[in-house]
């Protein structure tokens, strides 16, 4: 890493919209709408096929764009042509990339997707961001003076942690997309304020959404929610907690639901100011009906056309 370029995307007009800072990976996916995952040595032919930017920060950023937020991305993409293909997807998109592997003649990851069209399941193969080792931009505080909340999804984690604190130390809102546990989680958690994570995320000695939402406000995160796909979202804030009811969708695809939850989740928290039990509830279910809309269609960028 020895470089950083900027793609600066901005929306017309002069009306101010919310902020969002999105930290973590930025990946190359190539999604299959398949009958059935092959087995070893079998060969299928696909349905459908889409290729697109991909990555938990990276479809958050979309998603609080495409609800009328200001969207800005750090993140590795790099030189490669492949890199510029992923840059342009999201320059069509309406997000800012600052990229901190600017001059990196790799290619970026590629996530190789199949979803079984009968059950809208996915499987994922990445090497995520194992590629790169990124720090903190000389310009980290002015990207967070000119934002309303940072979004994390635990990927590249130095640059995580660093911003995170930092952006504590100005007065952001943090906020942590826990898709799966990783080394360095807890050093991250100490800065922020907002976790929503997945069943799949497993701190040590924890088995259930209460084991988890214990583990996080042991760890002093304020509000925080397991996600358990169609089952009712688990949350708890300083005063109590509850659960909250997804809206129920004939799935045809779950790839990057998560994503699409925590950038909806991302504009409800950067339009409403300080954090309330009612805000947060009220959030969380705004950010479970967008996240059931984007299930709806194959891919992550249907759901962006079909309203």
């Amino acid at each position: 890493m020895s470089g950083r370029q900027e793609v600066l995307v901005g929306g017309a007009g002069g009306e101010r919209r919310p902020a969002g800072l999105f930290v973590g990976l930025c990946t190359l996916d190539v999604i299959q709408l398949v009958d059935h995952a092959p087995g070893p040595n079998e060969k299928v032919t696909a349905r459908q096929q889409q290729v697109a930017a991909g990555g938990p920060a990276t479809n958050a950023a979309v998603t609080f764009h495409h609800l009328g937020g200001s969207a800005t991305l750090l993140t590795a993409v790099g030189a490669h042509p492949l890199g510029a293909g992923v840059a342009t997807d999201l320059r069509r998109l309406g997000v800012t990339v600052s990229d901190l592997a600017a001059d990196s003649p790799e290619p970026p990851a590629v996530s190789s997707v199949l979803v079984t069209a009968s059950t809208g399941d996915r499987a994922v193969a990445s090497t995520n961001a194992a590629g790169h080792r990124l720090v903190p931009p000389h310009d980290l505080d002015v990207l967070l003076a000119g934002c309303d909340l940072v979004e994390f999804d635990g990927h590249h984690m130095e640059l995580a942690v660093a911003t995170a604190r930092r952006a504590r130390e100005t007065g952001r809102t943090t906020l942590f997309d826990g898709g799966s546990w990783k080394e360095g989680t807890p050093a991250l958690l100490s800065s922020i304020d907002v976790a929503v994570c997945s069943r799949d995320f497993k701190p040590p000695g924890a088995g259930t959404p209460a084991d988890t939402l214990r583990f996080l406000r042991e760890r002093g995160v304020a509000w925080a929610a397991v996600s358990g796909g169609a089952e009712p979202l688990v949350w708890e804030g300083p005063d109590g907690g509850g659960t909250v009811d997804v809206p129920q969708v004939r799935v045809v695809d779950t790839l990057g639901a998560g994503d699409v939850l925590h950038g909806a989740l991302a504009h409800q928290l950067a339009l409403r100011g300080p954090i309330t039990a009612e805000g947060f509830v009220e959030a969380l279910r705004a950010a479970a009906a967008t996240a059931t809309r984007a299930c709806a269609s194959f891919g992550t960028r249907a759901w962006l056309r079909d309203g």
